[in-house]
Formats: structure tokens, sequence, C-alpha cells
């Protein structure tokens, strides 16, 4: 009728009588009968193929031996596979893996985040780390109970065979997991190349890093890494390394810096570590704790404060450590710092409309330094001073 009339017909695959018999290497032998088939368009009436005989064309011009590919597409395997035996081609071996779904249990999509390699890749997850944790998302490399695993000892142990047959679960913290065991492997110069993206993205980077400051920036590394589960994060954690301006956590200010007191204490602090001839993590926590017991205040509340002071928030890599690679100058400064936003936002509170000259607040906040640093060097080098 469409022929008389001069209009385009699509074109469909009679499907004959029987039963059609799939030999799936995950899922075994699947038999569906063609009653449940109907006749399908292989050729649609604008002469576009249809999506079953485009595939089978194309696998059989390159030669496919094995079809693998999701669960939700073991539904077309029967259609397809009549077309490969009409053609008179061999039919290949198929392999349907377990589809990847969301922490919901629901297909995994835009919805559950990233979806795309880049966006990972984006995010600090390293490409070794990714293919690993996505290789063994539905499949087990069978006795024993490794789990990292390098491309090429993928390889060399994947076997269809150890594909499940249920749908796997993409967990976020399990990456995280994988992430981290891999930043765990590179070399330091191996982690300077890695993170060097993430610190330029966050104007964060110094080219010196690579060349002269290289060992003070390994170190720094080297005390993130163990706390970094992505790369992105190196420069969330380590950012008051790299640069002076700090954002304080308001909270952590109010509780730790604003506590009655600690103004003198910090600068206590602040004097004797100034004098100190070797600035290292267990020198500077002596005097952390020789500072709290004299002035018989917890050292747990010195070193909270002091943590706020150095990194604006209350978690932190090791403190003393931190302290060691920021130097001298850095921490002094950073005692000073936060204190006088502290207590100039305090008088704020109580002098509004009264007029203040711009460097009062500044200036006690100097003094008090002076006379602690006058007192330290005298306890600690030429006796008692005098200002």
């Amino acid at each position: 009728a469409y022929d008389a009339e001069g209009r385009p017909a699509a074109v469909r695959f009679l499907v004959p009588l029987g039963a059609q018999r799939v030999q799936d290497a995950v899922h075994g032998t699947i038999t569906v009968d063609h009653a449940h088939i109907e006749d399908f368009v292989i050729l649609r009436s604008d002469g576009q193929p249809t999506y079953h005989l485009s595939v089978v064309c194309d696998d059989i011009a390159m030669g496919i031996t094995h079809v693998i590919r999701g669960d939700d597409h073991i539904s077309n395997t029967p259609k397809q596979m009549l077309l490969y035996e009409a053609a008179g081609a061999t039919v290949p071996q198929f392999a349907h893996v377990p589809l990847i779904l969301g922490a919901d249990k629901k297909r995994l999509s835009k919805r559950h985040g990233a979806t795309s390699v880049t966006e990972y890749a984006r995010q600090g997850y390293l490409p070794e780390a990714m293919v690993n944790f996505l290789a063994l998302l539905g499949w087990s490399p069978g006795s024993g109970d490794q789990e990292l695993f390098t491309a090429a000892e993928l390889i060399d142990v994947f076997d269809l065979g150890g594909i499940s047959g249920g749908n796997a679960v993409f967990n976020t913290e399990k990456l995280d997991w994988f992430n981290q065991q891999y930043l765990g492997r590179l070399s330091a110069r191996e982690l300077s190349e890695r993170v060097r993206p993430v610190l330029e993205t966050a104007g964060l980077w110094d080219d010196r890093y690579l060349t002269d400051r290289a060992p003070w920036f390994d170190a720094v590394l080297a005390l993130l890494r163990p706390r970094a589960k992505r790369l992105t994060e190196f420069a969330t954690l380590g950012d008051f390394f790299f640069s002076d301006t700090l954002t304080y956590d308001a909270a952590a200010v109010q509780q730790h810096l604003a506590a009655d007191g600690m103004d003198g204490h910090l600068l206590a602090c602040s004097a004797e570590l100034a004098v100190l001839d070797v600035y290292d993590p267990a020198a500077i926590e002596q005097v952390v704790r020789a500072v709290a017991e004299r002035r018989e205040l917890k050292a747990g509340t010195l070193i909270h404060a002091l943590r706020v002071a150095m990194t604006g928030r209350t978690v932190s890599p090791g403190l003393f450590e931190g302290m060691a690679l920021l130097g001298h100058a850095r921490v002094g400064h950073r005692i000073v710092c936060p204190r006088a936003r502290v207590r100039g936002e305090a008088r704020a509170a109580t002098t509004r409309g009264r007029g203040r000259g711009p460097d009062e607040d500044g200036g006690s906040v100097l003094r008090a330094h002076v006379v602690a640093l006058a007192d330290a060097l005298g306890r600690v080098k030429i006796g008692r001073a005098h200002v």
C-alpha cells in the first residue's frame, strides 16, 4: 500500500518461530522465546538504519569477537543475534556486566554528582586510582584480598569469570580511599607536580616551590599527605602555608582566642618562641607546654588557641610541625594579628561613636608583645629587662 501510494516505508525484520539462546559470559544461558520478539524495524522510513542494524553491521565490519556491555542491553541481544545469523556472520561472545548504581541504589546519573571523567579529575582524583576503583566495581580478581592494582596488573589478572551478577554501588568514600592510597605511593617530586595545577587554580602557586623552596614545599606536602584524600585538599587543608591572608572561623576565634587572659598567654608564648635557637617541632612543643604550665593553663587550651591563630580553624595537620614550617616570623605575626582583630571587634562593640586613633588597638597589642618579649629575654638570656 505504501509503495502504491508512493510513500516511503520502514523495513522490518521478520522474526522466525523458535527461541534464541544467548550464551552470556556473566549470566550463563539466557533463553528467549521468539514469540516475545515482535518483527522489529531495521530501516526507518527515511532510509536511516536503526540501532540494532547499525551496531551489527559495524561489529561485522570490524571483526568484533566480544561484546561487553551493561545489563540494560540484555533485551537487545536476541534481536541482534538474529541479524548476525541472517547475515551469515559469526555471533560474538556476549557479556552483560552489572550496572553502576548510586548510593540510593538507583542508576548512576548526574543527580548523584560528577559523571564526567574530566570532572573527577577537577575534583582531585588521580587517573590510576579511578581506573583501579572502576575495575573493581562488579568484578573480583578471585582469591586473595588485594585491592590495589596497576593498569598492567589489571590486564594480567582480568577475566570475565570474575564479574558478579549483581549491580555495583558507586561508593565515593571507597573512591576517596583508593585515591588516598595512590597519593601515598607518589614520590615527593611526582606529588609536587600533581599538586601544582591545584595550587595554580587556587592562586597559591609559587614557581620557587620547584626550585630553591622545593625542600620546604616537599616538607609541607609530606605533612599534609596523610590527611589529604584528593589533590584539591592540599589547597584547602594547607592554604595557611601558602598564603598569609587567612580566613578565621568566627566561632573558633570566639571560643579559643577571645577567652579571658588568652591575649597574654599567646603573647608570652610568642615571646619565648621568638628566642628559640632551634626552631623544630620538639622545641616548639616544649615551649608551649612550659608556658601553659607556668601560667597555670591547660596545655590543650593554649594549643587550641595557637592552632586557630596559625590556621584560622580548629582542625589542621600537626600544630608543632606546622609552626616549624611557618617559621619564627610568620608564627609571631599570626599570634598578634588575630588577637588584634578580636580586641578590635570587642572594643568596637563598646566604643561606637567615640573617636579613636587608628593605631590605638594595634599599638596596645604591640606594647603587650614587647613587654612579654622583654620578660622572656630577661629569663632566657640576660636577666630582668626594663621597659
